[in-house]
């Protein structure tokens, strides 16, 4: 339940309970399964369809009172409110959850309104008929975010995404693992029943921030930089807030320069529409932390523009 986090957008994970089940192909080596499975001696108890989610510890729920408390001093720190990642070990919208549960949790995003509560998920088509009565109320200090590993993840996500109404303060995607490239020009993400979007940029534009990672893990995919150079240029065309939070476990040989050495550790080759190729060029498994997250050259780190007050 991790409290000051290493993820590159936020300050702090919370999570009110553990516990999911896969539901499209980003979810295929999940890591919160992993360690789900690894603290079940062996086992996932918490993952799959009908298994119990497990309600974290009362001193667990306490932490996000003390960073409201403490809001004042990071923000004279900072400059800016404390971003609070809720739920990577679960999913916030899942079905399976204890409805008392996410009343709990929505209390406590409300009695912490100094707190910048990040919601990621893969179930946005819940989102509508899951909010508080009280959306109104909190939804200014409420970023929801969707999954978005391929085309028809987006497809299918982000116009659920982008009809919740009231908005609240960010709309974003989150598209880590990144499994394949993404196109915003695509006519689909528009209301239900209206004509196609004129600009087909449009879509993007009804968006506040885009994340774009590589997958880690022992079983990871790599990611084009073809894919990853694809949304930065339509964000930047958009003027859409843009962060590359890394590669993963395998670093595309091309993004250094041509220059890493080939030393016999694993490489393989993939071409831009995800097409494996077992051969020495041009991706090398190095490791997520010696991958890094430079761009051609360049660490992307844009954050929307909330009001902090």
């Amino acid at each position: 339940m991790a409290e000051n986090s290493a993820i590159e957008w936020c300050d702090h994970t919370f999570n009110p309970w553990e516990g999911c089940q896969k539901v499209s192909p980003g979810c295929d080596h999940c890591y919160a399964e992993a360690r789900n499975q690894r603290f079940g001696g062996g086992t996932a108890t918490n993952w799959g369809p009908g298994a119990p989610r497990r309600r974290t510890s009362a001193s667990n729920w306490s932490k996000p009172h003390r960073w409201q408390r403490d809001a004042l001093e990071f923000y004279g720190l900072h400059g800016r409110r404390q971003r609070v990642f809720c739920s990577s070990l679960a999913d916030v919208f899942d079905n399976a959850v204890d409805p008392s549960w996410r009343a709990d949790l929505w209390q406590l995003i409300r009695d912490t309104p100094a707190l910048d509560w990040q919601l990621l998920t893969k179930r946005p088509q819940n989102i509508k008929k899951m909010l508080p009565p009280f959306w109104d109320e909190i939804r200014g200090h409420v970023w929801l975010g969707t999954s978005t590993e391929d085309q028809p993840e987006a497809d299918r996500r982000v116009i659920h995404l982008t009809a919740v109404e009231p908005r609240p303060a960010v709309l974003f995607l989150s598209m880590e693992p990144f499994l394949s490239g993404i196109s915003f020009r695509w006519a689909t993400w528009h209301p239900i029943g209206s004509k196609y979007l004129t600009n087909h940029l449009d879509g993007l534009r009804k968006l506040d921030w885009i994340i774009v990672g590589g997958e880690s893990g022992p079983h990871a995919r790599p990611l084009h930089p073809d894919w990853v150079r694809m949304i930065r240029d339509q964000c930047k065309e958009a003027n859409v807030p843009f962060l590359f939070k890394q590669w993963g476990e395998w670093k595309p040989l091309a993004a250094n320069d041509g220059h890493w050495p080939i030393d016999g550790s694993t490489c393989i080759r993939l071409t831009a529409g995800g097409e494996r190729i077992e051969s020495g060029w041009p991706f090398q498994r190095i490791g997520k932390k010696a991958a890094g997250r430079h761009l051609d050259g360049m660490t992307h780190d844009a954050f929307p523009k909330v009001p902090q007050t």
